[in-house]
């Protein structure tokens, strides 16, 4: 189906964004998986340790408690 089909067929268009944000969804996990690849393999990605991620996890639980008592007050 090319763009002139879909204006042809009455159907609106959805606004598709510019760059990787306009590539199709499959597209964009093979770009991703490709730089995560090469950020381990250059030695540079970052993992977790236990303790970080225990961190995270824990200020996030914070951050959405307090989001859900500013809305309630």
């Amino acid at each position: 189906m090319t763009l002139q089909d879909d204006r042809d067929s009455g159907q609106p268009m959805a606004p598709r964004g510019r760059g990787f944000a306009g590539m199709d969804p499959t597209r964009q996990r093979d770009i991703a998986r490709e730089g995560g690849r090469a950020a381990h393999e250059k030695g540079t990605a970052h993992e977790f340790t236990s303790e970080e991620a225990r961190a995270a996890g824990q200020k996030s639980r914070m951050n959405r408690l307090a989001r859900e008592a500013a809305r309630q007050a």
